[in-house]
């Protein structure tokens, strides 16, 4: 899933970034992604049970597979097909359903809108922890970085912090900027919802770390968009 986010976005959201840092020892990292991940495994999944939907409709009605054997073959074999007969056809209606919904499922809307929403929010949240060791753990000397990640797709936002944020917060600390963040995105202004959010993580940072004499910027305020 594509995103377009436009280059004054992009200055507008490093600047909300650089006013933020400018409070507070603390380091805030930006990234905005369109999918966190492809659920490739979410429509194999679909896919196997519509094979075995189809086995077990032929193992509770095995007359409507005869009935269907001898609509679709004709009268040529009509009430003396045998088992082997009505099984091939039983093979092939389960190999067509198993490959219709996986073609179904190539497209990307209705494969997330089948995927279950705690598979999202714990894809979301990986790939979270994944950028955050990558981009901001233990970048900064005070342990104080923190990473706004927002995905798109899932219609999810994550917020992780360094080990000297985490010692004085909790999860629910984040919960007014996670939920301005969602609020904007669902209005198609993910840019704006980035912006909220970090005006208020920048407040909870200037409560715990304010800003020092020999603080200095460690980490690029620009957003990264991937």
């Amino acid at each position: 899933m594509t995103i377009s986010i436009s280059e004054a976005d992009h200055a507008r959201v490093s600047d909300a970034v650089a006013a933020a840092e400018e409070r507070t020892d603390g380091e805030i990292v930006t990234v905005i992604t369109g999918l966190s991940d492809s659920f490739h495994d979410v429509a194999l999944h679909w896919a196997v049970a519509a094979l075995l939907a189809v086995l077990a409709w032929a193992a509770t009605f095995p007359r409507a597979l005869t009935g269907l054997h001898d609509l679709l073959l004709g009268g040529g074999w009509g009430a003396e097909a045998g088992l082997g007969q009505q099984l091939f056809l039983l093979m092939v209606l389960a190999v067509l359903a198993f490959t219709a919904v996986l073609l179904a499922l190539k497209h990307m809307p209705l494969r997330l809108a089948l995927t279950p929403g705690a598979t999202k929010s714990r894809r979301v949240r990986r790939r979270a922890i994944a950028l955050f060791k990558a981009a901001a753990e233990r970048r900064t000397t005070g342990r104080t970085g923190i990473l706004i990640y927002l995905s798109v797709g899932e219609h999810r936002a994550e917020i992780v912090a360094d080990e000297a944020i985490v010692n004085v917060t909790t999860p629910e600390t984040w919960g007014d900027a996670m939920a301005a963040l969602i609020a904007e995105l669902k209005e198609g202004r993910p840019a704006d919802g980035l912006i909220a959010a970090i005006g208020m993580v920048g407040e909870v940072l200037h409560g715990h770390f304010p800003r020092t004499d020999g603080d200095v910027n460690e980490i690029p305020d620009k957003l990264i968009e991937l």
